[in-house]
C-alpha cells in the first residue's frame, strides 16, 4: 500500500507542471525571489528547468526516487537480513538443509527484486506522467538515462543495508540508523550544488555520482558513473556475504 501511495505521489506532483505552465509569468516573478541556492538545493538548475517537463521531473525524481528510494532501499535490505535475528527465529532458520550462502543469496534476491520493481514501476509512471503532462518535445534519452543512474543509485543503498546488517553483532533496531546516513550523503550532495561552493567534496556522496542535468544537450551515459556504481555494489554484497557466513546470529 505504501509503494502504491509513493507512486501517485509521482503522479500528483508531475501533474502540477500543467499548473506552473499556466501560471508561467506570476511564478516566474516569485521565482526570482527565491535565492538560486535554494532552488539548486530542492533541485533546478536554474529557473528556466521549472518550466520544462523533463527538467521539473528530474528535480522531483531527486527527492523521490534518489533520496526516498536510497531510504527504501537500505531499509529494506538491512532489515531483511536481521529479520530472524530480530524475532530469534535464527534456530529455526539455521535447521532447515540450507547453507548459509543459500540464505543470504535468497534474502538479497527478494531485496533486489523488490528495489528493482519499485524503479520499474515508478519510471513507467514518470514516463507516462511526462507524456501526459508535457507541453512540448520530449527527448527520452535523457530520461532513460537517469532512471538508470536511479535504479542504480537504489541498488548501491541496498548493497550499503545488507553491509550494515552484518557489522551489527547484536540484533537491534537499524532502521534510524540507515535513514539517517542515506539523509547525511543527501545533504552533503545538496550543499556540494550550492553556487559558489567547490562541489568536488560531494563525491564522497553517491547522489553526486547520478549526472541529474537532464537538459544539457550534451548529456549521455557516463561509463565511469555506472562503473562506480555496479562495482561498488557488487564489491559490497560479497563483503556483506562474507560477513553474514562468519556471523553468529543465534544469540
Amino acid at each position: 500500500m505504501n509503494r502504491i501511495l509513493f507512486h501517485m505521489d509521482i503522479f500528483f506532483t508531475m501533474s502540477l507542471f500543467r499548473s506552473v505552465l499556466e501560471y508561467q509569468q506570476q511564478i516566474m516573478g516569485m521565482v526570482k525571489l527565491v535565492p538560486m541556492a535554494a532552488m539548486k538545493a530542492r533541485g533546478f538548475g536554474n529557473i528556466n528547468d521549472i518550466f520544462s517537463g523533463l527538467g521539473f521531473y528530474a528535480a522531483n525524481n531527486i527527492v523521490y526516487m534518489m533520496l526516498l528510494g536510497s531510504i527504501y532501499s537500505m531499509v529494506l535490505t538491512s532489515n531483511i537480513l536481521l529479520k530472524e535475528e530480530y524475532g530469534k527465529t535464527a534456530e529455526f532458520l539455521m535447521s532447515r538443509p540450507v547453507s548459509r550462502d543459500e540464505i543470504f543469496a535468497s534474502k538479497m534476491a527478494v531485496a533486489f527484486l523488490n528495489i528493482a520493481l519499485l524503479n520499474l514501476l515508478a519510471g513507467f509512471i514518470s514516463f507516462l506522467s511526462i507524456e501526459i503532462f508535457k507541453s512540448g518535445d520530449f527527448r527520452i534519452q535523457p530520461f532513460m538515462i537517469l532512471t538508470l543512474y536511479t535504479f542504480l543509485l537504489n541498488l548501491f543503498f541496498g548493497a550499503l543495508g545488507l553491509l550494515v546488517a552484518g557489522l551489527i553483532r547484536r540484533a537491534r533496531p537499524v532502521t534510524f540508523f540507515c535513514v539517517g546516513l542515506v539523509l547525511v550523503l543527501y545533504f552533503l550532495f545538496t550543499i556540494s550544488r550550492l553556487s559558489g561552493v567547490n562541489g568536488d567534496f560531494g563525491y564522497v556522496s553517491p547522489f553526486k555520482w547520478v549526472n541529474v542535468e537532464v537538459l544539457n544537450p550534451s548529456y549521455g551515459a557516463e561509463f565511469w558513473r555506472i562503473f562506480l556504481f555496479l562495482g561498488l555494489t557488487v564489491l559490497l554484497v560479497f563483503l556483506s556475504g562474507f560477513l553474514y557466513r562468519k556471523k553468529d546470529i543465534l544469540t
